[in-house]
């Protein structure tokens, strides 16, 4: 049974849906140069087919999205601040005032609803003049700059916002160093000791926040983010067991570090049989003492490992790869879906950490048909969606009858928004159905999905009725 207080909502990301790229005094971001997502070659300066400039225009649009939101009864509201709205370079001495008065009028219209925001401070969107003129989290100065950052927007909003997350996603910078970490040199040139090097400068900087967050309000709730993906033996030989062991620890010790407050053992091992050195200072490790309240995670899809390496073969359906599972089905994208997943990971996450859980992304991304229904009210019938997150949910459900503390569920892309792997607009997350289309044209207008209607009964019953709509599992 789901808690009474159980959050209910929905996540979007600042960089992916609020457009007004160069308004109101906002300075570029690292996404403005990323027109075709994490893969894609990035620009100069921002070019015209990038569609995060006018996203889904939500910069100017909030008041009504909020107002759809509401409508369906969300709890809470994931968003993030976009930095180089509040630093439009990032090391500036004052912050941009109509920045900060834009998230003041959107957090004042969550509250007008009761929905509770939860606030992203890094979400895939550092200054792009941090990366061009520091080289981003390889630089010890971001911890400076991104403590005066966080430091502003927690006096700011000490009274208008409770939760808060670091870092999104911080485990992607291993893959994606410059989406993720705003690092400047290509990933080919970069070694591990320095990859390694910003790692440590940001989970530093992660509990600096802790730190400043409960100077500045006691009630503050501050968690980190990781992007979860178990990581399944392909077959029962030990060889491979020990295999998916030591992957799964790539992800595991960012949380390790922002949990427990130090370094696990198995990454200082790792260290040293591939030579990779980096630098911490004692300081540092009684700053990495200021641990989390919560764990929050991302839940999209599992893979597996292999010691084999003719069976070694990486899928690209995800950001972190690995080896695709042969009992699962994938979606259009090559993520495989595994609700059983989501429950076993939160067991594990619960075992390891105790600390309260926070699903705060999960969803299907599907190319979604406008359609009128029996009312000529257009509409789209993505019964696929409903079936991907009854499943997920059912097993969130299980999972809190295991003993695990689940604080919430925030569902991805509430709101159609542009992908941020493959930065496409048909590739559609939400309840509320957006018309933009992938060569930018459409008229912004939104329109409720089936599925819009379906989570607002599962918000309304607190989970009952998704047992109403599956009741033979």
């Amino acid at each position: 049974m789901f808690p009474k207080d159980f959050l209910w909502g929905g996540a979007m990301a600042a960089n992916q849906c609020e457009g007004a790229y160069l308004e109101d005094g906002k300075g570029l971001s690292i996404q403005d140069v990323m027109p075709q997502g994490i893969r894609g070659p990035r620009t100069k300066e921002p070019t015209e087919d990038n569609l995060k400039l006018v996203g889904i225009d939500f910069y100017h649009r909030y008041k009504e999205d909020i107002r759809l939101l509401a409508e369906m009864g969300f709890k809470v509201f994931r968003t993030s601040i976009a930095w180089s709205r509040i630093f439009p370079k990032g090391d500036e001495e004052e912050p941009n005032e109509s920045g900060l008065r834009f998230y003041d009028a959107l957090f004042d219209e969550c509250h007008k609803y009761g929905i509770e925001p939860l606030v992203t401070l890094s979400h895939y969107e550092t200054p792009l003049y941090l990366a061009e003129h520091y080289n981003g989290w390889t630089n010890p100065k971001m911890i400076g700059f991104y403590e005066k950052y966080v430091t502003t927007v927690f006096q700011r909003y000490k009274d208008k916002v409770k939760y808060w997350l670091t870092f999104n996603e911080i485990n992607s910078v291993l893959n994606s160093p410059f989406m993720s970490g705003a690092i400047n040199t290509p990933k080919e040139q970069l070694s591990q000791s320095e990859l390694y090097q910003a790692i440590h400068y940001e989970l530093v900087a992660s509990a600096l926040a802790v730190k400043r967050a409960h100077e500045i309000n006691p009630g503050f709730q501050v968690g980190c983010m990781i992007l979860s993906m178990p990581i399944y033996p392909l077959s029962p030989d030990p060889s491979d067991v020990i295999k998916a062991m030591e992957e799964d620890h790539f992800n595991t010790f960012f949380a390790d570090v922002q949990v427990r407050g130090r370094y696990p053992a198995y990454l200082d091992q790792y260290f040293k049989e591939n030579g990779i050195e980096i630098r911490v200072t004692e300081e540092e490790r009684e700053l990495l003492k200021n641990t989390v309240d919560f764990v929050s995670f991302s839940y999209y899809v599992s893979v597996c490992a292999t010691a084999d390496p003719e069976k070694n073969v990486r899928g690209e359906g995800n950001l972190l790869g690995g080896v695709p599972n042969p009992t699962l089905k994938a979606s259009e994208w090559g993520w495989q879906i595994d609700p059983q997943g989501l429950r076993y990971e939160l067991n594990v996450l619960w075992d390891r950490y105790q600390k309260p859980l926070f699903i705060v992304e999960n969803g299907l991304g599907a190319r979604d048909q406008l359609v009128e229904d029996e009312n000529g009210i257009l509409t789209v019938q993505d019964d696929y969606r409903i079936e991907y997150m009854r499943d997920h949910l059912i097993q969130v459900d299980k999972a809190i009858r295991d003993g695990v503390r689940v604080i919430g569920y925030t569902a991805w892309g509430c709101i159609d928004l542009v992908s941020a792997s493959s930065a496409q607009l048909s590739k559609r997350y939400g309840f509320i159905y957006v018309d933009r289309n992938d060569d930018g044209t459409g008229t912004l207008k939104r329109y409720r999905k089936k599925s819009f209607y379906w989570y607002k009964d599962v918000i309304e019953s607190n989970g009952e009725s998704l047992y109403l709509a599956a009741p033979d599992i």
